[in-house]
């Protein structure tokens, strides 16, 4: 194949590849401060549009649940901006109400299209609605928090500290409803939930990622692995199921070609 993005290679690293949810189109984002969209047909892949940020180089950029918005934060900003793919206009969130934050970079957005959940520092989340872009709720971790992700229903939150405990919310009354610790965690960084619900996977800096049955996480403090993953030998940065919850990828941005496909 030809690469997706060879009508416009990047200038800067690129920090985000995402397909578009329901057209043939892929994103990329990066350090080069722009976001670039391409068809993707094999052959060719034209190039759609790109769009420059300036003086803004992007830490994450995402499809809204409906594909109908790219969601943009920027490494060292408190803004954020939205891209309407609909208008193709540009809208620039200068601040959030509530939140006080220096930088917004680290966010999810909940399957079921509703919210997004915006990591802050010293244990802070805040949920914002993504139609009005405003602050719901705000909850709080003990510690700091390092990676968050939504159950597929979009009912719950589990959210993993950089003291390797993972706390799990209720989006509805957010409230904390369990915590557990990850065993053998010496530092969180990254989370998953598989689309059935049945898997958690939590990896952390010793590249070991484990692997937990959802209703264990839901009822005991320190619940057993069904499986360790130990293939890593730096850092799991990135853990994420297939949509059939047959394979678990697990990966490393610190060293070339650290994915295992488990």
């Amino acid at each position: 194949c030809v690469p997706a993005n060879q009508e416009r290679f990047a200038d800067g690293k690129l920090v985000t590849v995402q397909f578009h949810p329901s057209a043939q189109v892929v994103m990329t984002a990066g350090h080069d401060r722009s976001l670039s969209l391409f068809q993707v047909d094999g052959i060719r892949n034209p190039r759609i549009q790109s769009i420059y940020l300036e003086s803004f180089p992007i830490y994450k950029a995402c499809f809204s649940v409906d594909g109908e918005q790219v969601i943009a934060t920027g490494t060292h900003h408190r803004m954020f901006f939205v891209y309407d793919m609909m208008s193709g206009s540009i809208i620039p969130i200068q601040k959030v109400r509530g939140v006080e934050e220096r930088f917004l970079r680290s966010f999810e957005i909940s399957p079921d299209g509703s919210f997004m959940l915006v990591t802050g520092t010293s244990g802070y989340l805040y949920l914002l609605s993504m139609k009005t872009k405003e602050l719901i709720n705000t909850m709080k971790v003990n510690g700091r928090c390092t990676a968050s992700a939504f159950t597929p229903d979009s009912s719950k939150i589990y959210s993993y500290s950089k003291e390797g405990e993972v706390f799990i919310w209720d989006v509805r009354s957010r409230k904390c409803l369990h915590k557990f610790e990850d065993e053998g965690s010496l530092e969180g960084k990254c989370i998953a939930v598989s689309k059935n619900n049945q898997y958690v996977a939590c990896g952390s800096t010793s590249g070991v990622v484990n692997l937990y049955t959802t209703d264990v996480c839901l009822k005991e403090n320190h619940p057993k692995p069904v499986k360790a993953i130990m293939n890593l030998v730096t850092s799991a940065t990135c853990v994420t199921f297939n949509p059939t919850t047959e394979i678990l990828a697990a990966a490393s941005s610190e060293t070339d070609e650290a994915v295992k496909l488990v």
